[in-house]
């Protein structure tokens, strides 16, 4: 896979953003500059909690991940209303692959239509893209 049209890609969709491993790491980077990477961290932290098998570890890692992201005044606290907070905490009761759903969505949605458009606009985005853009014509033209 060329990481050229890949870098092209990204602003296609934000889905096409997070499928890309070099996508995520660009992007957590610029938002690191606007000091709000909690909601990738998060998402990315959801993302591998879904993949959780044993029904210990979801438990654990399910209250892990609700005081590091979720709970009021948590230390890497993401935006979400109290609504989505209050379901997301009775859902660590019976922790399930599915009990940060709710908020990993809000997360998301957050993201694309907050983050992600910034990110595309961002000079590093530029910079990168041109690039790109410059490696897929020139491949063109050398056959």
């Amino acid at each position: 896979r060329d990481s050229s049209r890949d870098v092209l890609e990204w602003r296609e969709s934000f889905d096409q953003l997070l499928k890309s491993k070099s996508g995520v790491t660009a992007f957590h980077t610029f938002l690191k500059t606007e000091f709000s990477e909690e909601n990738l961290d998060f998402w990315l932290a959801c993302e591998d909690f879904k993949k959780t098998r044993s029904k210990t570890k979801l438990a654990s890692k399910a209250n892990r991940i609700f005081e590091e992201f979720v709970q009021s005044e948590a230390p890497r606290e993401v935006n979400i209303d109290h609504e989505t907070r209050e379901i997301t905490r009775k859902n660590l009761s019976g922790a399930t692959s599915a009990c940060f759903n709710e908020a990993q969505a809000k997360t998301r949605t957050l993201m694309e239509k907050d983050s992600y458009p910034r990110f595309l606009k961002s000079a590093s985005y530029q910079d990168m893209s041109k690039q790109a853009a410059s490696r897929c014509l020139g491949k063109r033209s050398h056959p």
